[in-house]
């Protein structure tokens, strides 16, 4: 027997929301999960490139695949020892991007085995396993619920989270280079310490944009995708993010320009024709700093995870 679940990619913070807000969109890894026939066979692990190039080497084929950790949490949740079992990954999301590949095959993973284990676990049981494995519930959220998720983990390693409905006439788009940023090097960067401005700048400006994508108030979204905790650390990894802001700030219908998750992709939110009227000063950026960049603007995926 054997299960496969399609699951979206996410783009967590968006500027002020660090490690709590994401958004799923529409860009899908497939993991399917299955026991093996033969006894005593153990684990096997296969990746398969789509669309994107994939360091298949790089990847664990052992015990310490993530997607292997992750089952085996769900299996110890209920009394068991994970049997021999094959996991195959086909490949659409960038990896090392900031585009939630690690949360897709994490939450599919799990899906997929508690489908085939009778589904003894609830989605709060999978959404804290898959929290624990990923670090944070960021993009775990919209992964597997789909939408714009503001999420929290909990002291006790459960997830509290809230789906709000997106605005429908704001679009995504999303500026993913042909250059990968690795997610520890990228918190490494990170500040032990912040100051209290700061912080109160970001409590603020997340309030704000939750209230603004609540009420699809496009003046005030304006003003909320801001950060002080991340993206200035992050900003010299990521190539033309800092020309971006500057020639979007003041730009007609464009709400806001952020590194996605911990980049090197970035997420712009737009209404209207907002990114057509300024794609081609985009592109000119990135062609004047030698890096090509796939563009795709679109909608928000909203179903999130589906067994197939």
């Amino acid at each position: 027997m054997k299960v496969s679940v399609k699951v979206p990619a996410t783009s967590a913070n968006l500027g002020p929301g660090f490690d709590c807000l994401g958004l799923a969109l529409p860009i899908y890894n497939e993991i399917t999960v299955e026991e093996t026939v033969m006894p005593g066979s153990g684990i096997e692990i296969n990746i398969i490139e789509e669309d994107i190039d994939y360091d298949i080497l790089s990847v664990p084929k052992d015990k310490n695949n993530i997607v292997y950790k992750a089952i085996e949490l769900l299996y110890n949740f209920i009394g068991q020892s994970v049997s021999d079992i094959k996991i195959t990954v086909k490949t659409n999301i960038p990896v090392t991007r900031g585009l939630g590949s690690s949360a897709s095959v994490i939450v599919g993973g799990l899906i997929a085995a508690n489908e085939l284990l009778g589904k003894p676990a609830d989605d709060a049981v999978l959404l804290s396993i898959a929290s624990e494995v990923e670090g944070h519930p960021d993009n775990v959220t919209p992964a597997m619920f789909g939408g714009f998720c503001l999420s929290s983990l909990e002291d006790d390693g459960s997830v509290s989270y809230s789906k709000i409905p997106w605005p429908e006439d704001w679009k995504l788009t999303v500026l993913i280079p042909d250059y990968e940023l690795d997610t520890k090097i990228a918190r490494s960067l990170l500040p032990e310490t912040i100051s209290i401005p700061d912080a109160s700048f970001n409590i603020r400006k997340c309030a704000m944009l939750i209230d603004s994508v609540y009420r699809c108030d496009s003046e005030q979204m304006k003003k909320c995708m801001k950060d002080k905790l991340h993206q200035p650390y992050r900003n010299q990894l990521v190539k033309g993010f800092s020309e971006l802001t500057e020639l979007l700030e003041n730009k007609e219908d464009i709400l806001g320009c952020v590194i996605s998750g911990a980049g090197p992709a970035i997420l712009i939110v737009s209404v209207n024709d907002g990114f057509e009227k300024v794609q081609n000063d985009v592109k000119q950026i990135f062609e004047d700093l030698n890096v090509k960049c796939d563009i795709r603007t679109l909608d928000i995926e909203n179903e999130g995870s589906k067994v197939i």
